[in-house]
């Protein structure tokens, strides 16, 4: 089966990460590798024949065979994400086609590279790809993820990424709230900006390689910053999402 062919997926499991946001664990008939960054289409179809498709990343890693993970976050009137969060069941069938994408996708590569993740809100999703593929692969990149979102509800993955950040010294979680912080935080409360983004590379023992993901006006902001902090166009990939806390 080529991986751009449709097939029917069954709801493995539902996990809820913040009051907005669900993975969804979906068993495939025709499991493909993916690389960390990678997405998959999702299609509805109602009795009508009308369809809606929408693409969503990739949160688990290559290593988890058999299935993958897809984190969505519900979208104000969003038929699709609507649908996942009211309409979908354990052992329900979706349909969906991939892995898909081949630029914005981490090859690991040396393990002394540097790396660096900045996600606003959701756009955090195909990093924690990237993240689950370095420690299950047993790597040990130096990697910083400067994390940018509204409030404390809204940390995707966070008792996740938090424990990585304690038990792996090559990792550093940088969190900044742009709306409310959580009493007595001592981190950043503001959105990203160049001393923010300078501090992040100053984690990493050299020149990293670059993945952002989140809104178009985060994700164009911190490319540019990072542009003129000297790093060169190659070593920072973009991916832009819809609206999205950041």
């Amino acid at each position: 089966m080529s991986r751009l062919a449709w097939q029917v997926a069954t709801v493995a499991a539902i996990r809820s990460e913040t009051p907005r946001v669900k993975t969804f664990t979906l068993s495939l008939p025709q499991w493909t590798p993916h690389h960390a960054g990678q997405h998959y289409d999702l299609r509805l179809t109602a009795p009508d024949g009308y369809q809606a498709e929408r693409s969503y990343s990739i949160a688990s890693p290559p290593e988890q065979t058999g299935e993958i993970e897809l984190t969505v976050e519900e979208i104000a009137e969003g038929e699709v994400s609507g649908y996942l969060f009211e309409g979908v069941a354990v052992g329900d069938q979706l349909e969906v086609r991939g892995p898909i994408g081949g630029y914005f996708v981490w090859p690991a590569g040396p393990p002394d590279a540097p790396l660096l993740l900045v996600a606003g809100g959701s756009g955090v999703v195909p990093l924690m790809a990237m993240l689950r593929h370095r420690q299950r692969a047993g790597l040990r990149n130096p990697a910083v993820l400067l994390f940018s979102v509204r409030t404390p509800e809204e940390v995707i993955y966070q008792q996740e990424l938090e424990a990585l950040a304690a038990s792996d010294p090559a990792f550093t979680l940088l969190l900044t709230y742009t709306r409310q912080a959580p009493a007595d935080w001592p981190g950043y409360q503001r959105r990203l900006d160049a001393a923010m983004l300078a501090e992040a590379v100053a984690h990493l023992p050299g020149l990293p390689q670059c993945y952002v993901c989140g809104p178009t006006g985060l994700v164009e902001s911190a490319a540019t910053l990072l542009q003129a902090q000297g790093l060169p166009d190659e070593a920072i990939r973009t991916e832009r999402f819809g609206p999205t806390g950041s």
